[in-house]
């Protein structure tokens, strides 16, 4: 696939992240279009008129396509909760040879006096009213907003928490499947942003904070349940890595187990990597004991002295489902362990990670199951 986009007489090279031979799927999509063609015949028609001092706000871009597109007009700040995102948006501002543009993850405040924000849902509606409560606060009321989706992603219930959260609502005609909402800033329903969601898990004696983009923020999901039953206790372990880590639940009860080991938590979402390090402060007797850090995979920790892996991999990259997550998991997680170290992973019955697991390490076992979950453990 061709990794350009050309609009309005200029084409940007655009490629996913991490980029892969033979890609099939593009770094843009019909949203991110609307939104490009949106401005730029508002600004034709002089109903959008941007000043270089004032900052353009660009919230969720997937891979860059925004942050390349406005990045040559003024004060550009991209704010997301994705590492991979922001990578991908650095790699095609260099590749295009446009200007540097600011990054600032989701827990950052809004920067003042924003005169455009542009907006692409996110998959959770957590994030989202925690994202329009932001702007509502922060925003002044000449500020232009428009967000974007697929059309199938906008809902009743979507533009009512827009309705509730920000200001009065209108959405667009549907092009080529996709869909605009625009909203006018309202100061009276200015609010305090939502509380961190916050759980006790009992039978571990753990409570857990989570942040707003946090993956099953609201109670411990049932892999990881499986999972936490099959952490190893053992003297040997040196150092232990909790990889997609999430709230952090996985590497807690491995420090807890292991308190001899040194424990390094990563994810990909700021959130994640927020919510894991407050959690290690909250239950750990030795909270220095556990390293939160946001990275793909574990693409900065390659040769790596790690005696144990463990991980629960996500099946999907933004809106796209796709295994070559887990498969760069799997293949990080071998660079990253001693000789006989091990890898205990967990997935769905049906993605058949022992296949995958069996092309990288030499000794592949199944440890546990039920009838939704299947617990490998893999040699080195």
């Amino acid at each position: 696939m061709k990794p350009e986009l050309t609009l309005h007489g200029q084409t940007l090279q655009l490629n996913r992240y991490p980029i892969r031979q033979h890609e099939t799927l593009q770094a843009w999509d019909a949203a991110d279009e609307y939104l490009i063609n949106q401005v730029e015949d508002m600004k034709q028609q002089q109903a959008l008129t941007l000043d270089a001092e004032r900052p353009v706000l660009i919230m969720n871009d997937s891979f860059g396509a925004l942050a390349c597109w406005f990045a040559r007009q003024g004060q550009t700040v991209s704010v997301g909760d994705s590492y991979i995102a922001r990578t991908a948006s650095q790699h095609n501002l260099a590749a295009n040879a446009l200007p540097d543009i600011a990054f600032a993850d989701c827990l950052a405040p809004v920067p003042p006096q924003t005169q455009l924000v542009l907006l692409k849902l996110p998959k959770n509606n957590r994030l989202l009213v925690w994202q329009l409560t932001q702007l509502c606060a922060a925003l002044p009321e000449d500020c232009v907003v428009i967000a974007a989706a697929k059309a199938r992603d906008i809902h009743t219930s979507t533009l009512k928490l827009f309705e509730k959260h920000l200001g009065p609502t209108r959405t667009s005609l549907a092009v080529k499947k996709a869909r605009l909402i625009f909203c006018q800033p309202d100061k009276n329903l200015a609010a305090a942003l939502p509380e961190a969601q916050r759980w006790a898990v009992p039978e571990y004696k753990l409570t857990l904070t989570n942040h707003a983009n946090v993956f099953s923020g609201e109670s411990l999901d049932i892999g990881a349940r499986l999972l936490l039953e099959h952490i190893p206790q053992d003297p040997v372990l040196k150092h232990i890595i909790d990889l997609g880590c999430g709230n952090g639940v996985i590497g807690l009860q491995a420090a807890r187990l292991n308190p001899q080991a040194k424990v390094t938590c990563v994810d990909e979402s700021y959130m994640a990597v927020a919510s894991c390090r407050e959690n290690a402060d909250l239950n750990l007797t030795n909270p220095a004991q556990l390293e939160a850090k946001v990275d793909n995979c574990l693409e900065s920790m390659a040769n790596s002295d790690a005696d144990l892996v463990l991980c629960n991999p996500p099946f999907h990259q933004q809106n796209t489902i796709t295994d070559h997550i887990a498969w760069q998991m799997f293949c990080d997680a071998k660079q990253s362990l001693k000789q006989h170290g091990r890898l205990i992973v967990i997935g769905n019955r049906h993605l058949g990670y022992d296949g995958k697991l069996k092309r990288l390490f030499a000794k592949v076992q199944k440890i546990a199951q039920n009838p939704k979950f299947v617990v490998y453990q893999a040699e080195k």
